[in-house]
């Protein structure tokens, strides 16, 4: 095969390849995304549990009080704490589930990515197939072509050949 003999769609793979690597980036970058949100989820997840233990042990403090027999007014004012604290848990699960929808989103986006990424991927697989058929094809084209110039050659040459023959023939003959 000549080595001038370019291939057609160079430009058609310099383009897929350059999709496939940008399908990389953004993969990467959701994943980061991804991360970065699960961290969040997580704190806010830290914070809302200790809110709740703290919830927790008010409570089982009001019991105590209560089966023991604390003044009203101090039951008044735990019962009010209690209250707050209820509110500020109910507050820090409401972040949690917020930005567990977050990361569900986030996750999606990874998904799709991933996804893109695959479909990019197979773009660049099925015209690498395709180059490697087109080479193969264009070297048995021009093995062909060779295989009939040197039969054309040879025919040549044996016309020649038997020519000179008939000329030497000739010649001996007085």
């Amino acid at each position: 095969m000549e080595e001038s003999e370019k291939y057609p769609l160079d430009q058609l793979v310099a383009i897929k390849q350059k999709r496939l690597e940008e399908a990389e980036r953004i993969l990467a970058e959701k994943k980061a995304i991804l991360a970065q949100e699960e961290e969040k989820l997580a704190a806010l997840e830290k914070k809302r549990d200790e809110v709740k233990e703290h919830y927790q042990a008010k409570l089982t403090q009001f019991r105590e009080k209560l089966d023991a027999g604390t003044a009203t007014d101090k039951i008044q004012q735990m019962k009010q704490y209690l209250k707050l604290v209820a509110e500020d848990l109910r507050v820090e699960e409401q972040k949690v589930q917020t930005q567990m929808k977050v990361v569900a989103t986030a996750q999606q986006q990874v998904e799709l990515a991933r996804q893109e990424l695959f479909k990019k991927q197979k773009d660049v697989e099925k015209l690498k197939i395709h180059h490697k058929e087109w080479q193969h094809e264009t070297h048995r084209i021009e093995q062909q072509k060779d295989g009939v110039f040197n039969d054309e050659m040879g025919s040549v040459m044996h016309t020649v050949k038997k020519t000179e023959k008939k000329r030497k023939n000739r010649g001996q003959k007085p």
